[in-house]
């Protein structure tokens, strides 16, 4: 894997940090724009190791770190879920401009269902896979339980994520109200694939279910039991790698892919 390190404006002109995965020859067939989970970076394990798969498979993989976070500028207590798929299609013109631009989009946890939102605005778009993914961007409420009345009453809060500490807004929570998830995925006229483990203990795999159920054909579902939501062991985040992969041959190969089926006539993918 050959790798190297970019920097590009989001929409607010900060500068953001990413890094590009190519294949050994610099040759690739397509390129995917990869979405990070919620307060990780582009540097976690399993996203490299996604990357890696992907590269034997000849894809190149785009991943960045959303503003605020890891290398990139800006403030993060300032951005919310909606400047995250802003991010990705900032991503997706720089890509379009200097390389190629995106055919597959990845997304792991939040940054799945950012993807599933952001695809609407990203034309070149072709598939979806996203990785223990909400259903419903909200989801991340949950985790935030015990300090929503205080970010409620006083704007904002500090919040322990992974260990870190992060300020979290009653904009932000507002944000997350706001999205409708059901609306992408009825317009999302392209190939998906999910995957999700049914030991994930930070989303449930209830959510894939819902995501499945609510998109249209093409669609897929992988399992990727017995992994836990950050694909922690190596060997599991290579499997999704090399099954996303694989999948993405299958809807680069199938010109047809953003043409919805005829009814009732069985669809693979």
């Amino acid at each position: 894997m050959k790798s190297k390190k970019i920097y590009f404006p989001n929409r607010s002109g900060e500068r953001l940090a990413a890094r590009i995965d190519f294949p050994e020859d610099e040759r690739p067939v397509a390129y995917a724009l990869f979405a990070h989970c919620f307060t990780c970076t582009k540097n976690l394990v399993a996203a490299a190791n996604i990357a890696r798969a992907l590269n034997q498979l000849k894809i190149a993989v785009f991943r960045f770190d959303f503003t605020g976070l890891g290398e990139s500028e800006g403030d993060f207590s300032e951005t919310d879920f909606s400047s995250n798929i802003g991010d990705l299609v900032a991503a997706a013109k720089f890509l379009e401009e200097n390389f190629e631009a995106p055919r597959i989009l990845i997304g792991h946890s939040l940054g799945g269902t950012a993807v599933l939102q952001a695809a609407r605005e990203i034309p070149s778009a072709m598939g979806v896979a996203v990785i223990g993914a909400p259903f419903r961007p909200d989801h991340l409420m949950r985790l935030l339980a015990n300090s929503t009345e205080e970010i409620k009453k006083k704007g904002r809060a500090m919040v322990s994520i992974g260990g870190r500490d992060f300020s979290i807004t009653r904009d932000f929570l507002e944000d997350l109200r706001a999205q409708k998830p059901m609306e992408a995925l009825r317009d999302l006229n392209i190939s998906l694939l999910v995957l999700h483990s049914p030991r994930d203990r930070i989303v449930s795999i209830d959510d894939a279910a819902d995501i499945y159920k609510a998109a249209r054909h093409p669609k897929s579902f992988v399992s990727l039991d017995p992994a836990d939501h950050l694909l922690s062991d190596r060997n599991d985040s290579r499997y999704a790698g090399t099954i996303i992969g694989v999948w993405a041959g299958r809807v680069l190969d199938r010109p047809e892919s953003r043409e919805e089926p005829e009814k009732g006539q069985p669809t693979t993918g």
